[in-house]
């Protein structure tokens, strides 16, 4: 059976959701997801398997304790407007069963179901690129949601050796979930798991794809101008949408990749208008992460997201703006 492994080091010293307080509406949930969808045995532990650890730690190692009411220049105050520690609770990591992937999928979306039912904005670390479908399954009950994608790849193929669910797949698989709405993704370049008739097939579904290279050229203002903002965004990153420069922590780095920058102004477009229903990091290798460089871009994109979101909400203990757009039926 599944299961849920407790950390040692909680995601920014966070109370775990196992401990007899953490029954208390949250304003955030750090969940780790190892394992999705792999095409083979091996995959069920890849090499980003051990990706939330390794995010936890650099939390602790960066900014978990001294510093959490320090000043904050991406964020132009503390990262609580307050200055306290963010309402935030960590999950744990939800640990598959070989034997049953599939019912470890399922599982997986249930704990983040229950963080959406708790108030909470879901950030994810997975695991591989399969997990993003894993995370918006549990928004179903939440009416539309969009779904801003950062990658190399568009990962839109239908199957790969047989698999539906897999890595080249997860925007596919989201693309068929019928609450799912608008699709934007960015970062694309080089070449990848995407055939012509993928390319066609996801334009053809009303995705926008914008190349790294446009985004170089004309920064993010056309791709925040052609977004819907009338309901909420999840955004979902694979880490290999940047530029190995930025996070080269990855098992597929491409050159020409978006900046920090890039990554930090989308999301404050993003929560900085109430609208971040959650965000999920992929494709983090932990063994090729030079000094932690993209465990550390990815826990600055999460402290921007909860800053921004909190400065939104006007206080941050407030039931985020987006539930209030798209409430439960």
């Amino acid at each position: 059976m599944p299961s849920v492994r407790t950390p040692t080091r909680p995601f920014f010293g966070a109370p775990v959701r196992s401990a007899p307080d953490a029954d208390r509406p949250s304003a955030f949930a750090f969940i780790g997801i190892p394992t999705g969808s792999p095409y083979d045995a091996r995959g069920v532990f890849s090499p980003a398997a051990t990706a939330p650890d390794h995010v936890r730690e650099i939390s602790w190692e960066q900014e978990c304790e001294e510093e959490i009411d320090h000043y904050d220049f991406d964020l132009g105050g503390p990262l609580m407007p307050s200055g306290a520690r963010p309402q935030l609770v960590d999950y744990g990591d939800v640990i598959a069963d070989p034997r049953d992937l599939e019912g470890s999928a399922a599982f997986a979306t249930g704990a983040v179901r229950d963080a959406l039912a708790r108030g909470a904005m879901p950030l994810v670390v997975g695991g591989d690129d399969s997990i993003p479908p894993i995370v918006v399954r549990a928004y179903e009950e939440f009416g539309t949601l969009n779904v801003l994608h950062i990658d190399a790849h568009i990962d839109f193929r239908d199957e790969l050796r047989g698999v539906r669910d897999g890595y080249s797949s997860p925007i596919r698989r989201i693309r068929d979930l019928p609450w799912v709405g608008q699709i934007v993704q960015v970062g694309m370049r080089g070449v990848g798991s995407a055939r012509p008739q993928e390319v066609e097939a996801a334009v053809a579904a009303g995705n926008l794809i914008v190349r790294a290279d446009d985004l170089h050229d004309l920064g993010v203002e056309p791709v925040t101008s052609a977004m819907s903002w009338k309901e909420p965004w999840f955004i979902s990153i694979d880490v290999d949408g940047f530029d190995p420069s930025v996070t080269p922590g990855t098992g597929y780095p491409v050159p020409g990749g978006l900046t920090f920058r890039h990554g930090a102004d989308l999301i404050r477009a993003v929560a900085g208008r109430g609208l971040l229903a959650g965000i999920d990091a992929t494709e983090i290798y932990p063994e090729r992460d030079v000094r932690g460089l993209t465990a550390l871009a990815v826990l600055r994109w999460f402290a921007i997201a909860m800053g921004t979101a909190a400065r939104a909400a006007g206080r941050e203990d407030a039931v985020l703006p987006w539930r209030a757009v798209s409430s439960p039926a």
